[in-house]
C-alpha cells in the first residue's frame, strides 16, 4: 500500500458493533440496512472531526457575549452516494452533516474550486469502480485533501489500488480485510450488500 494513503480506523465500539451486524449472515436485511445507515453516520462523523471548515464568531448568550465556533456555511460540502448501497451510508450521515449537497447523478461536472468532497460506498473490494468516479472527480483538478472516502469495509488489496492512483487521499472505514475471493468478494467480508438488503438492484460491483 502507498504509505502516503492516509487509512483512519476509528476504535470506536458502535463503528464495531455495527460492522458485526453487517458480517453475521442471521442479520435480517431491516438490521443489515440499519448498520449501514449507522456506520454512515459514524464514520462521517469521525471523518469531519478536523475537517469540516469552521469560523470563530462572536455571539450573544444569557449572560454576555462569547466566542462561539461555527460551522463554515459559505464553503459547499458535496456528498456523493455510489448507488445503490451508498443512499444507505448517506441516510446516517446527513444528521451529523450540518451543510451538505447531496448529489444522487454521479459525480458533477462544476466542482468549484473550495468544495469539499464525501463520498460514499458500501465496500470497496478491487476498488475498480470508486477510483472511475475518483478520476472524474480529479479531471477537475480537485486535490485528494478536499476529499474524503468513507466505506464500511475494504480490501488490502483496493486500498493499495488506491493509493497507487491517488496517494493523497484519505480513506475512514470500519475495516481492512486482508483477502478478495476469486469471484471479487473481500473476505471474510459482509456479502453482497444487494443480496443481503434483498433488493432487485444488479450489484453494480
Amino acid at each position: 500500500m502507498s504509505i502516503a494513503l492516509k487509512v483512519v480506523v476509528p476504535p470506536h465500539p458502535l463503528i464495531f458493533h455495527w460492522l458485526a451486524m453487517l458480517r453475521a449472515t442471521s442479520t435480517p436485511p431491516s438490521i443489515y440496512a440499519t448498520a449501514l445507515e449507522e456506520l454512515g453516520r459514524w464514520l462521517t462523523y469521525e471523518a469531519i472531526r478536523d475537517w469540516l471548515p469552521t469560523r470563530i464568531e462572536e455571539i450573544e448568550g444569557n449572560h454576555g457575549r462569547t466566542q462561539g465556533t461555527l460551522v463554515e456555511s459559505s464553503i459547499t460540502l458535496l456528498v456523493i452516494p455510489i448507488i445503490p448501497n451508498g443512499i444507505h451510508l448517506w441516510n446516517g450521515a446527513r444528521r451529523v452533516l450540518p451543510n451538505a449537497q447531496l448529489c444522487l447523478e454521479g459525480i458533477p461536472s462544476d466542482i468549484n474550486e473550495k468544495e469539499g468532497i464525501i463520498l460514499l460506498i458500501d465496500q470497496i473490494a478491487s476498488a475498480d469502480r470508486i477510483i472511475k468516479s475518483l478520476k472524474k472527480i480529479q479531471a477537475q483538478n480537485v486535490k485528494g485533501n478536499r476529499i474524503r472516502l468513507i466505506t464500511p469495509l475494504a480490501s488490502s488489496t483496493g486500498l493499495k489500488k488506491i493509493g497507487e492512483v491517488f496517494p493523497d487521499l484519505t480513506v475512514h472505514c470500519a475495516c481492512i480485510d486482508p483477502e478478495i475471493t476469486t469471484n471479487g468478494e473481500i473476505k471474510p467480508g459482509i456479502g453482497n450488500p444487494v443480496l443481503r438488503l434483498n433488493t432487485r438492484t444488479k450489484d453494480p460491483n
